[in-house]
């Protein structure tokens, strides 16, 4: 065994020798002539060979593929285009490559078309006007928002509470109930509402409420005539006053719904004392956890030098001082079909509130015991002109 592996050691050896000896020219020679029993000797067939060839000469001189044209848009700037466009209804393409140069990100007007056209986004023109939310969100301070909503009492007889809530504070204004809103109810109430914003201090552009019947011509006409414009919601569109809409939901899962209600006297004190809550109390989601009458300021930051989102800066506020009273104030109707309800507590301006309408022969007489003077309290002088401007028939006098 050990002298044939020596022997095929020895002849490979010599093998070898005689191959580093022989030229090119015979080797080429023997390539040629080399017999077909003797191909198998090979690991490859030619065609491998050739095509290993045709590749290390096409990744030679085979440059990085790319794309033909300009190169495609992240993402990012993608959604950028596509923000600035829906928050910004009357930018143009080239008004949005100018905000966007300030960014430092250089697009062309045609990229922001394509971009735009793409998710279906209409140019300017078509889309400059303002949706319900972007309209609401702008001008939510001075915006107001009303409606009914019905209540049944035991003996089957329905009620009718007509509220006005602020979108801004989330803050119900006004509120008051009656068996038969008729036209000279509804117009007695807008006047009352205008007083009672008007010694607040609130100034209001905008009344929305749907195209209820009662809301009439003559109720629109009072509000306009202190510059506040009526936006009437489409129709069978609810969501078009979502505010009013929700404020009827919390005040009947939260309190309505879990009682029964014998009268309007009744209902009355019901919602006098819960939106005293509502207003005092009541933590809000879109004002930070707070109630209305804490918040007021929330988003103007220039009213107090402290920004809203730091509440530790903006010193405590109390929305009304508490008074202890013995008595209940009761709005009586001579015909017991109505009466308005003031939301904001028993404070003086309850005083001011005792007042007699010839016109429509509407009467109200508060009982207070709460230790003051009885005389009335005088008006400002703002007050009364603008009581003069609302009609003789219609002014608060002093009882």
């Amino acid at each position: 065994m050990l002298v044939s592996f020596v022997y095929v050691v020895v002849c490979r050896l010599f093998a070898l020798m005689l191959l580093l000896t022989r030229s090119d020219h015979s080797m080429e020679l023997e390539i040629l002539v080399l017999p077909r029993r003797s191909w198998h000797a090979f690991f490859v067939t030619p065609q491998t060979l050739l095509r290993w060839h045709r590749q290390l000469v096409a990744h030679r001189w085979t440059y990085p593929h790319r794309r033909p044209g300009r190169p495609s848009v992240d993402d990012e700037v993608r959604q950028l285009i596509l923000r600035l466009a829906r928050e910004n209804g009357h930018w143009g393409y080239v008004r949005i490559v100018g905000e966007l140069r300030k960014l430092g990100i250089s697009v062309s007007a045609t990229l922001v078309r394509n971009v735009l056209a793409r998710a279906g986004i209409p140019p300017a023109p078509e889309r400059a006007g303002p949706s319900w939310r972007s309209f609401l969100r702008e001008h939510a301070e001075t915006v107001l928002a009303c409606d009914f909503f019905t209540v049944d009492t035991v003996w089957l007889r329905r009620l009718y509470v007509l509220f006005f809530v602020s979108i801004g504070t989330r803050r119900v204004e006004y509120l008051a109930c009656t068996s038969n809103p008729s036209a000279a109810w509804m117009a007695q109430q807008a006047r009352n509402l205008l007083i009672d914003l008007d010694d607040r201090g609130k100034r209001v552009r905008f009344l929305i409420h749907d195209r209820d019947t009662k809301f009439s011509r003559a109720f629109d006409g009072i509000v306009q005539s202190e510059g506040i414009s009526i936006i009437r919601t489409p129709v069978r569109a609810p969501n078009a006053n979502a505010y009013a809409e929700r404020w009827v939901g919390s005040v009947r899962r939260e309190c309505l719904d879990r009682m029964l209600i014998l009268g309007r006297r009744q209902l009355e004190h019901v919602l006098r004392v819960y939106v005293r809550h509502f207003n005092q109390q009541r933590p809000h989601r879109a004002l930070e956890l707070r109630p209305p009458d804490n918040c007021e300021g929330v988003d103007s930051p220039h009213r107090h030098g402290s920004h809203p989102s730091n509440p530790a800066a903006r010193p405590p506020r109390r929305p009304c001082p508490r008074v202890r009273t013995r008595g209940v104030i009761e709005f009586v109707h001579p015909t017991g079909s109505g009466s308005g309800l003031a939301p904001s507590g028993f404070d003086r301006t309850e005083r001011r509130r005792s007042r007699t309408y010839p016109a429509v022969g509407y009467t109200t007489s508060p009982v207070l015991k709460t230790g003051w003077a009885t005389g009335p309290v005088p008006l400002r002088a703002e007050a009364s002109r603008r009581r003069q401007r609302l009609g003789e028939t219609g002014a608060r006098r002093p009882a």
